[in-house]
């Protein structure tokens, strides 16, 4: 099923008529840890604050121009963007869109990840995209679970909720850093683009993560340590280490 696209001159009266919101329809469609066109020179200059009141993607250094605005921090795992559940809740009802736990966590996808073939046979899926789901969640993304809603003719103004401004100051950006490699969260623990996600079905037997399957991005295989040697070697080096004596002749008879 194709993603619905929320933002654009025709879809405004639409827009309008389910009661979605302009940064709503910008956060799903917005384009995150791409470098500030206003900053290029700077360092860590990906954009991964989102102004809830300009509707745009900014980075770090574009932030006190925004100190009045309340703004929402993006994060990033393998290139797909979420953000923290106790942010997201304090704007939409995010039930049964199923969470990850990150650096101890919860996240919540923004948009539905790419996959390789659509699932076939039974379990419980999204509603929306298809991917398989751990019970009782009936979608992966906050996309999704948008998608879904207006494809059934809801209002949207039923799972918005009106957000206190205070939580979403620009004091909790101050110390923020980011570049391609690292994140500090609030809390001061650090999200990498190799952090581990854990998927809930993982909390029903399931001990490995999901970045046990990928190596790099920060982890490597373990290295097998090379043999010093077989039986052959030894001997080749035990002969030719073995010191000369000087020579004895057999006794004239």
């Amino acid at each position: 099923m194709g993603r619905r696209e929320y933002g654009g001159g025709g879809n405004a009266m639409e827009a309008a008529a389910t009661g979605l919101p302009g940064w709503l329809g910008r956060l799903v469609e917005e384009s995150f840890f791409v470098g500030c066109g206003a900053h290029e020179s700077r360092k860590k200059n990906e954009k991964n604050i989102f102004c809830l009141d300009c509707c745009t993607s900014i980075c770090p250094h574009c932030a006190p121009a925004h100190s009045s605005h309340p703004l929402l921090q993006v994060r990033r795992y393998v290139y797909n963007d979420v953000v923290r559940l106790d942010d997201l809740e304090k704007l939409i009802d995010c039930s049964y869109v199923q969470p990850y736990t990150i650096n101890s966590a919860k996240v919540v996808f923004l948009k539905p990840r790419p996959q390789s073939r659509p699932f076939k046979g039974s379990g419980n899926i999204c509603l929306t995209c298809d991917r398989i789901l751990q019970e009782p969640f009936h979608f992966c993304s906050l996309s999704c679970k948008v998608d879904h809603v207006l494809l059934q003719g809801e209002d949207l103004s039923s799972i918005l909720f009106r957000f206190n401004e205070s939580d979403f100051a620009f004091s909790t950006f101050e110390n923020l850093r980011m570049d391609s490699s690292d994140l500090i969260d609030d809390d001061g623990q650090v999200t990498t683009p190799s952090s581990i996600l854990e998927d809930p079905v993982q909390y029903h037997g399931c001990s490995a993560s999901s970045n046990s399957g990928k190596q790099g991005a920060g982890s490597e295989a373990p290295k097998k340590k090379k043999k010093s040697g077989g039986f052959f070697p030894q001997i080749v080096l035990s002969l030719s280490n073995r010191r000369k004596g000087a020579p004895h002749r057999s006794p004239l008879s």
